[in-house]
């Protein structure tokens, strides 16, 4: 298979867009973070790419390693499309994206399609940062993290560089609900409910932009009843602030 058009620049970030910078790409690598999917699940959700062009950009994520294709077991015996790890790792990539393109978000065009889950990767860095655990204001600092509303002056532990708690979040919109995975490996997020998550968080779209544009906490929106946390574990009680 003849390899695509080139920036032919001896640049990581040229290099990079060579293997990302067509569109869909990064849409397919968001879609695949909630784990295997089959072509049908692909196309339903992400809407206006043609048939042609997902495939062509499926096969191309295949020879550049970023996704593998393979075939379940019975009686499932479907094929489906993951991420491989150079695919995941690309994960950081889509959250600043995400953040970098949250204000364009003010105002839903009425041509905007919509899935709840297209919410998770946005939300994820803010209950990661959460989950990680709240330090004190005496402990040591947490130089390189933005300041949040409702969290200023207050330090992150180790924690927030990797550890923190693992858990479930189930998050609930008028869109639909998805849940997110704190800590641990795998799928960052699913679509739809959970069977017992560890803590389940409603609101509505606009709460969950402002949530990850960073000009609402967690915290304040529970306080200011923007946002209803459930659940009575651990990180239930920390994302409400307790």
């Amino acid at each position: 298979m003849p390899r695509r058009r080139s920036y032919d620049q001896y640049c990581a970030a040229a290099r990079a867009l060579d293997a990302v910078g067509d569109r869909w790409t990064l849409l397919i690598v968001r879609e695949l973070l909630a784990g295997p999917r089959r072509y049908t699940d692909l196309h339903a959700d992400l809407p206006g790419v043609s048939t042609d062009v997902l495939a062509s950009r499926l096969k191309d994520m295949e020879r550049d390693d970023l996704v593998t294709r393979r075939r379940l077991p019975p009686p499932a015996a479907a094929s489906v499309y993951e991420l491989t790890g150079r695919g995941r790792d690309l994960l950081p990539v889509l959250t600043a994206l995400a953040e970098w393109g949250a204000p364009e978000l003010a105002e839903r065009r009425p041509t905007d399609a919509v899935r709840a889950h297209w919410f998770a990767v946005p939300l994820l860095p803010v209950l990661d940062e959460l989950s990680a655990g709240l330090s004190g204001p005496s402990v040591r600092s947490g130089a390189g993290r933005p300041e949040r509303p409702g969290l200023e002056g207050v330090e992150w532990s180790d924690a927030a560089t990797g550890g923190g708690y693992e858990g479930v979040v189930e998050v609930v919109l008028d869109e639909g609900a998805f849940h997110v995975r704190l800590g641990g490996g795998g799928p960052v997020y699913g679509e739809g409910p959970v069977e017992r998550p560890d803590a389940r968080l409603a609101l509505d779209a606009d709460t969950c932009r402002a949530l990850a544009g960073g000009s609402l906490s967690v915290p304040d929106g529970v306080r200011d009843g923007l946002i209803e946390v459930t659940g009575e574990g651990v990180l239930a009680k920390l994302l409400r602030g307790e």
